[in-house]
């Protein structure tokens, strides 16, 4: 049972990981945002309070260091700089590692970590250096009008369990947390002790009080004891308005309470300032929560990825029957049967979208981590770059997602490395030394559209040729249009550097760029302006499982097209088709190039009378496919290929029909362009 909670743990603790590194890069740009701040100190104050209950000691002890140099932050004791963010975000990288393996058990990695947090301490080292920025200034009492700001004088009676130190809490972390909040004074007490025979070093016979001077609410100071509550006696109460430890009179009270081992009383500081007073006891704190818990409603829960892929898959297996019951209806003619199986099909058609839905996840979940990639790298290469972001609230299938992380890390090193220039180089060129990479992201149809823009150099497209013609990747004499020529750039084996990097220049990279996205039914495409830069075009399907298609038939065997890709459809008599030149049709005043189906796949049969044209939408064109017949619109179950068709150059899935036969899923893109480039061959 401990696992499973730790799991949840671990779980939550990345969610605070992530949003930790997404507000340090906002940080960056805007290192005056208190917002920003308070919301990284919040981040690691969780990771620190749930690590230490969760057993993860060392996490919570790095955590705590590292916490500390954002409470300075957030209490102007010290400021923002580069090497804060980057250690912060060296420190990011190490808890993680400390997340996935638990406590340090490894000699290496225990030294490791002890480097880590003296690099830590020596950031507050280092500016305790400086006392007039850090050394609080001597308060002199003034007699003075209180103003109500919000600031209060709490009195915290903190009186942990013995077996606390069992379950991985340190109190003096506690202790410490107040103190983050504002001013503090903490009194120490000693409970009974027992014979020094019976003592046990993981027993706690001690118990504090806190005068703390702060802004923050009250929910905030209970949140420090969150994750103990069960575990000790907390009472909060409210001494006044003003900051009581101002009065000269308190250090009397104090001395005498830690003197004689007693805790301080409310009716003594009563004495020094009378306020309106409100007691907080943990009773009325619970009988709060308890109201409050009432009127809670969840608005959103965490579910298991790999249960959302099944109810895809029943959802997908529902479909595939639906189909077959519709076929049913259809042949049985009985009414009521096909009033039922309509009513089924709307309800499957509902539940599908639902289904998909859940399975989608925003882009911006995972764009945290090229940010951070344009970050580390154009500082390791000596580059100034900044990393844009539009549309990463689109959502997409998160298996889309999962397949899509690498090739996009690959295209965003590209622009960093082969793209923008050295800040030299552009001043040169009369730009800002500021280089920007653009991610936009935009919904068409039934796909998303990504593009990768950076304001480099560009790409020369005769050099890509030149490259091309030397390595023996294509003929000197072939002719190529200037998209052509940047598609080269995907072939296996090319690269325009000669010499090796740690970045690239390897030969390997971009053609795996091509078949990955290949592989989840993309298209990737570049385009590039010398002095001006570069953008990589992806063209993505917004979920792989199910799609609507258009059902047609060539030969003896049926076929779907996604119908997103669809324009229109016309029928022409088997003659029409034949008699023309060049694969070239005209419909009104246009002219339009086909493919005829039943030259892609062979078929030998044909059906007589007409054929029907389907004109599809591919990149910046319409291209005609020639069916024998259009069967009707489809909802399609894509199943994955075997490993006999898994290559097939057209062909990205099958679908079972309700009659139990095979349909094909045509790529339409990829068939097109294939066509296309076996065409200009053969002339």
């Amino acid at each position: 049972m401990i696992d499973k909670f730790k799991d949840k743990f671990v779980e939550e603790a990345l969610d605070n990981v992530h949003d930790l590194e997404e507000a340090l890069l906002l940080l960056e740009t805007d290192r005056q945002n208190r917002d920003i701040i308070e919301r990284i100190f919040r981040a690691m104050h969780s990771l620190k309070g749930g690590g230490a209950m969760f057993g993860f000691n060392d996490l919570s002890d790095f955590t705590h260091h590292l916490e500390t140099i954002f409470d300075w932050v957030r209490n102007g004791k010290l400021q923002v700089s580069d090497h804060i963010i980057s250690l912060t975000l060296e420190s990011i990288d190490h808890i993680r590692h400390l997340l996935e393996i638990g406590d340090l058990k490894d000699s290496q990695d225990i030294q490791s970590q002890k480097a880590f947090i003296l690099k830590v301490q020596n950031v507050i080292a280092q500016q305790n250096n400086t006392p007039s920025e850090v050394q609080p200034q001597p308060v002199t009492p003034v007699v003075k009008q209180e103003k109500d700001d919000g600031t209060k004088s709490y009195l915290i009676s903190f009186e942990p369990e013995q077996d606390i130190l069992k379950n991985g809490t340190n109190p003096f972390f506690l202790i410490d947390d107040l103190h983050a909040l504002g001013e503090a004074v903490a009194l120490p007490f000693f409970k009974a002790l027992p014979n020094f025979s019976d003592l046990k070093v993981i027993s706690c016979h001690c118990a504090w009080q806190v005068i703390l001077y702060t802004a923050a609410p009250i929910n905030e100071i209970k949140d420090v004891f969150i994750f103990v509550e069960d575990e000790c006696k907390i009472d909060i109460q409210e001494i006044s308005s003003g900051n009581i430890l101002t009065n000269p009179e308190l250090k009397q009270l104090v001395d005498g309470s830690i003197s004689s081992n007693k805790p301080l009383v409310l009716t003594a500081l009563q004495t020094i300032k009378q306020e309106n007073k409100q007691v907080i006891t943990q009773e009325e704190t619970g009988s709060k929560k308890k109201n409050t818990l009432k009127d809670h409603k969840i608005s959103s829960m965490r579910v298991a990825s790999n249960k959302i892929d099944e109810l895809v898959n029943l959802v997908s297996e529902l479909v595939t029957i639906q189909a077959q019951l519709n076929l049913y209806a259809e042949n049985s003619g009985e009414p009521t049967i096909m009033a039922l199986a309509e009513n089924i099909q709307k309800l499957s058609r509902q539940l599908r979208d639902n289904a998909f839905e859940i399975s989608l996840i925003p882009l911006q979940s995972e764009l945290m981590r090229f940010q951070r990639l344009v970050r580390d790298l154009s500082k390791d290469l000596g580059k100034e770059i900044d990393f844009v972001i539009e549309g990463g609230e689109i959502e997409l299938d998160k298996n889309i997602i999962e397949n899509l992380i690498d090739p996009m890390l690959h295209l965003i090193r590209n622009s960093v490395d082969h793209g923008v220039e050295m800040p030299s180089e552009r001043l040169k060129a009369g730009k800002s030394p500021k280089g920007t990479i653009f991610f936009k992201a935009y919904y068409s149809g039934a796909s998303v559209i990504i593009k990768i823009i950076d304001d480099g150099k560009g790409i020369d497209p005769e050099f890509i040729r030149r490259k091309a013609i030397e390595k023996g990747l294509i003929d000197a004499k072939l002719e190529l249009s200037k998209k052509e020529i940047f598609d080269l750039v995907f072939l296996s084996g090319f690269s325009t550097r000669d010499e090796v990097s740690d970045v690239s220049g390897r030969g390997v990279g971009m053609d795996v760029v091509k078949r990955k996205i290949g592989e989840i039914r993309g298209e990737v495409a570049i385009d590039s302006e010398i002095g001006k830069g570069t953008t990589t075009t992806l063209e993505l399907p917004m979920t792989l499982s199910i799609i609507d298609g258009l059902l047609i038939k060539v030969g003896q065997n049926e076929y779907v097209i996604p119908i997103s890709s669809v324009e229109k459809i016309h029928e022409f008599v088997n003659a029409t088709i034949s008699n023309t030149l060049n694969n070239i049709l005209s419909i009104g005043e246009k002219q339009y190039p086909f493919i005829d189906l039943r030259t892609v796949f062979d078929a030998k049969t044909q059906i007589e009378g007409s054929e029907q044209l389907i004109l599809i939408k591919s990149e910046d064109k319409i291209v005609g496919l020639v069916a024998d017949q259009v069967i009707g619109e489809y909802q399609t179950v894509v199943k994955p290929l075997g490993r006999y068709l898994k290559k097939h150059e057209t062909i990205s899935g099958a679908s079972i029909m309700g009659n139990g036969n095979i349909a094909f899923v045509i790529d339409t893109n990829r068939l097109i362009h294939f066509q296309t480039i076996k065409r200009r061959k053969t002339n």
